[in-house]
């Protein structure tokens, strides 16, 4: 009898720990992703803020996978799925049959209608981004130092997160602690410590999924780092020259977008209902209404968690997720029927700065420094390979005492710096 074929679309957490737990299963699997990597995405930010390197947090699919002869790895980009066929199709004009399909495909940023400021407000969701933002950051305390004209400068030294869930407060709290710890005695021209980070939030509070008494610890830890917290107003414009929340406009060089996500067109491949944010409607099983040989995990689908909220699109949700559609798989090909999906919150994290953190364990909550390591200890152990655990913890000591960041690098931008050198010179002359 032919091996049963699965097909995973999506390396992220929901898709690798579906192929990790498939081992055994006599099948053919074929995990295909468009980038070569894994991406350990709660430290994103950290790459985005110089702490650390991109191969600190991201991993090569193949050597991940290389001891699993059952499984196929595939660089390429699906752009659409035939269910009748039972074909997932690539832009290079392949098809990979599938008796069964698991969708891991993620999400990206959303604007709210205005993609036009995704130039000017790069999101955080790959190495790309973070590697640009980074790029952004650091380059603007270079011109800043190059130019004279104190308008200029002032843009130059705005620095705007908009959103403030963890990604937000994360980002916000390392580039005040960047410009106020780490950069001062690296200048001549500038003061970085008179840089001004605004965290602009929407809503009515920073990290809204916390209980109030840990977002209110938050964004007072915040405050004391430097960052200006603007709370209730929306973003109505981003631009090269800035960006308007409420009834403020702010001159601004160097603005990050963290305040919302869309999920892939996976919903529009099956031609099936989805959310606002475009994420699948699942069953109970995970599976796509009208698809049951197809699954869906991660930020890909909607599910309610036992209390009827949503379960939260993060790490181990996905991780969850991907666990139980390998076993609902395995039980399905032994003539069973899998019981539904039933969400487990282990607990909410998110630092503030490099001293300090937020933990929601439900009826255990913790703040402060003992967070902080609690937080640390907990990436640490999430993180692949003991080069990897080793490399992180000896960076985030180095950070810790001596305020130092040793990813402090300008890539992707020969033409940025060319431009930098001669606007320096231009004024000097």
């Amino acid at each position: 009898m032919t091996d049963h074929r699965i097909v995973v679309v999506g390396a992220g957490f929901g898709g690798l720990e579906t192929v990790y737990r498939l081992r055994g299963v006599n099948a053919r699997i074929t995990l295909v992703d468009r980038r070569n990597h894994h991406l350990f995405q709660p430290l994103l930010y950290q790459v985005a803020t110089a702490s650390l390197a991109t191969s600190e947090i991201a991993w090569p699919i193949r050597y991940l996978l290389r001891g699993r002869k059952d499984v196929t790895t595939l660089l390429g980009t699906v752009i659409g799925v035939d269910p009748v066929a039972k074909r997932v199709q690539l832009d290079d004009g392949q098809a990979l049959p599938y008796d069964t399909l698991v969708l891991a495909t993620g999400a990206g940023h959303a604007y709210f209608g205005h993609d036009e400021w995704e130039p000017f407000a790069p999101g955080l969701k790959t190495l790309e981004d973070a590697t640009t933002i980074r790029r952004r950051i650091l380059t603007a305390f270079e011109r800043a130092e190059a130019t004279s004209d104190a308008g200029e400068r002032a843009a130059l030294l705005n620095f705007v997160v908009i959103g403030a869930g963890p990604t937000g407060v994360e980002l916000a709290g390392t580039i005040a602690e960047m410009a106020r710890s780490t950069l001062p005695d690296d200048f001549r021209n500038i003061d970085t410590r008179k840089a001004r980070v605004v965290l602009v939030e929407a809503g009515s509070r920073v990290l809204s999924n916390f209980p109030e008494d840990l977002s209110a610890y938050a964004q007072r830890s915040l405050e004391k780092l430097g960052v200006e917290v603007a709370l209730g107003r929306a973003v109505s414009e981003c631009s090269a020259e800035g960006v308007v929340y409420g009834d403020t406009r702010l001159p601004a060089r160097t603005i990050i977008w963290a305040a919302g996500v869309r999920a892939s067109p996976a919903a529009e491949w099956l031609g099936v209902a989805a959310d606002r944010a475009g994420r699948l409607q699942v069953n109970p099983d995970l599976t796509v209404p009208g698809h049951p040989d197809i699954f869906a995990v991660g930020d890909t689908v909607n599910i309610a968690a036992p209390d009827g909220s949503p379960v939260p699109g993060i790490a181990p949700a996905a991780k969850q997720e991907g666990r139980y559609v390998a076993n609902a798989i395995k039980q399905r090909l032994r003539g069973e029927t899998p019981a539904p999906f039933r969400y487990r919150h282990d607990g909410s994290l998110a630092q503030i700065g490099k001293h300090l953190a937020v933990i929601d364990f439900g009826r255990f909550r913790l703040r402060g420094a003992l967070a902080w390591w609690i937080w640390g200890i907990a990436h640490i152990y999430f993180l692949i390979g003991l080069r990897n655990r080793l490399a992180v913890a000896l960076n985030w000591l180095w950070i810790h005492t001596l305020d130092q960041r040793g990813a402090r690098l300008i890539t992707q931008g020969r033409a940025v710096l060319d431009r930098v050198r001669k606007r320096g010179m231009d004024e000097a002359a």
